[in-house]
């Protein structure tokens, strides 16, 4: 598919962002070359089939940058999203089984057109929250001790994790743009992991009042990220509010991202290749009506 210049409403990305529509009209550029960056919510460990380059990024050929990449009909693409990969992992290499990862950054050059980058969620150590509160739930399984844990001494820990996390993202989207400065970028957000109260322990052993400060600080750190995105001149995708209903609580064939048990293939507390396909689409909402 050659590159063509096509024009789209203004309140598509309005809508995207969750900002007020305007009258305006903007041009989006339907792309032919296309990075991915970003860590394991974008690379898909566990889905079938994995690829070896490295194997310690667990990088599927099923995940939301390879699915959205055949729904452009582009295939001049760059995948080198990370498990485990942290921002400093955008200019520094990954230590990684058969690795190492090079900078993420390194796949980006001036003529990049799409960006979709994926991170944050190691830095703030959320899935080092995810295990804590599995291991705290059985302690008191319709209390918060995970939260009480996290908040002790009258601080929220992860909040300030967030805060200060978001520095960090702002220096990776203007890196991104120092780079590819033709690119569109996507801010990809997070997979909503638990319902918004209740839970389902023990089969996702979260304590029950467990589960509302958990589902927050999935809420705050994708709240970060869209306010970077809207700050830098990206566009911010929200998997997170999109996915009510599609936790890890729910059925085999509901859920997009899988529990501390698996019921589909994935990695625990991960997206699933359903997930990872409603991803895909919500980033194609961008270029609806022109792919």
């Amino acid at each position: 598919m050659g590159r063509r210049d096509v024009f789209a409403a203004a309140t598509i990305v309005m809508s995207l962002l969750g900002l007020p529509n305007i009258a305006v009209t903007t041009t989006v550029s339907l792309p032919t070359r296309y990075v991915a960056l970003g860590d394991s919510y974008a690379s898909g460990p566990g889905i079938p089939v994995q690829r070896t380059d490295p194997v310690g990024c667990q990088r599927s050929t099923q995940n939301y940058p390879a699915r959205l990449a055949v729904a452009l009909g582009i295939h001049d693409y760059t995948d080198v999203s990370c498990g485990g990969a942290q921002t400093e992992n955008m200019t520094v290499s990954q230590p990684v089984q058969l690795g190492p990862n090079p900078p993420q950054f390194d796949a980006l050059t001036p003529d990049t057109e799409l960006v979709t980058v994926t991170i944050g969620g190691n830095d703030i150590n959320i899935g080092g929250l995810w295990l804590t509160c599995a291991r705290l739930g059985a302690s008191d399984p319709l209390g918060n001790p995970c939260q009480r844990h996290a908040t002790v001494g009258g601080t929220d820990s992860y909040a300030q994790r967030i805060a200060a996390a978001a520095l960090r993202v702002a220096r990776v989207l203007e890196g991104i743009r120092a780079r590819s400065p033709r690119a569109t970028v996507l801010v990809v957000g997070y997979l909503r992991l638990l319902p918004p109260a209740v839970g389902c322990y023990p089969d996702f052993p979260i304590a029950r009042g467990d589960v509302p400060y958990v589902a927050g600080v999935e809420q705050q750190l994708n709240a970060m990220l869209a306010h970077q995105a809207s700050t830098h001149g990206a566009v911010f995708v929200d998997a997170y509010a999109r996915s009510l209903g599609h936790d890890a609580c729910q059925q085999p064939t509901v859920k997009w991202v899988e529990g501390t048990t698996l019921t589909n293939p994935a990695f625990p507390m991960h997206p699933n290749a359903l997930g990872m396909q409603k991803v895909a689409d919500f980033a194609l909402d961008l270029f609806k009506g022109h792919h």
